[in-house]
């Protein structure tokens, strides 16, 4: 991954430096009521979704992952999760059957991705069976979103105190996302810039904040499904507005 010139400083806790799961215990009890309403949350949403959604879409989208290539109709790989422990994630599958699906990030253009791999992607549909996830209590409806084990160990070489976004159960969607930090991240910077935002969502979380991310996915996922010429923002589209570091909005 090429690097780029980026700001590189970034404050943390002084306890997180000292002792990563002493500062993790005082931060949950600092949080404990908050976890409880967001873990209620996550329970209620995730047998929502499972119970009206999934008997309407699980049906169309399986027929047609299936008529569009060979393959299961679902997809799950190992991510970094709450705490840097590992599980399994569920995805539908959106890629050809290829040898390097845990090695080889997505790319803009990948030729693995397949026709109705792009609509899922570009609509968010291929995370829903994630809602599996949350209701097991892996994920959380709103978090940093985890990251394979490849890309988790070599985004920790590049940022300094990377692990401090584990501090978050890993998210459906997240402020990064809906930021339109999302797709492929391909240099220092693009990765530079989804940390800062995950990290200011775990000094910062609420239920209020939790709402709000929520709000706007499903507008940007509701706009991106009756609008094909406007999928979800992703990274380049950011970029264009936002050239240089110096403009990046202070979050520290």
């Amino acid at each position: 991954m090429q690097s780029t010139n980026v700001e590189s400083t970034f404050y943390y806790p002084e306890n997180w430096q000292k002792g990563n799961w002493k500062f993790a215990a005082e931060y949950m009890g600092d949080q404990y009521s908050y976890l409880v309403y967001k873990r209620i949350m996550d329970i209620v949403t995730s047998v929502l979704v499972i119970v009206l959604l999934f008997p309407l879409l699980l049906p169309i989208l399986a027929l047609l992952i299936k008529l569009d290539s060979r393959g299961p109709v679902f997809f799950r790989q190992k991510r970094v999760g709450f705490l840097g422990k590992a599980f399994w994630c569920y995805k539908f599958r959106t890629m050809r059957l290829n040898d390097h699906a845990d090695t080889r990030r997505a790319s803009r253009n990948d030729p693995r991705v397949t026709r109705v791999g792009w609509f899922l992607r570009n609509t968010c549909l291929d995370e829903l069976p994630q809602f599996i996830n949350v209701l097991l209590g892996h994920m959380s409806v709103v978090g940093p979103r985890p990251h394979m084990l490849k890309d988790s160990k070599e985004f920790s070489d590049l940022v300094s105190n990377y692990a401090f976004r584990n501090m978050a159960r890993p998210g459906i969607t997240g402020l990064s996302q809906i930021r339109g930090y999302r797709g492929p991240a391909n240099n220092l910077e693009s990765v530079f810039r989804r940390y800062r935002w995950d990290a200011y969502y775990v000094r910062n979380v609420s239920f209020l904040l939790d709402l709000r991310i929520m709000a706007e996915t499903g507008l940007l996922m509701f706009t991106s499904l009756f609008n094909k010429n406007k999928p979800i923002p992703m990274d380049d589209s950011v970029y264009k507005k936002v050239s240089t570091p110096a403009r990046i909005k202070k979050i520290a």
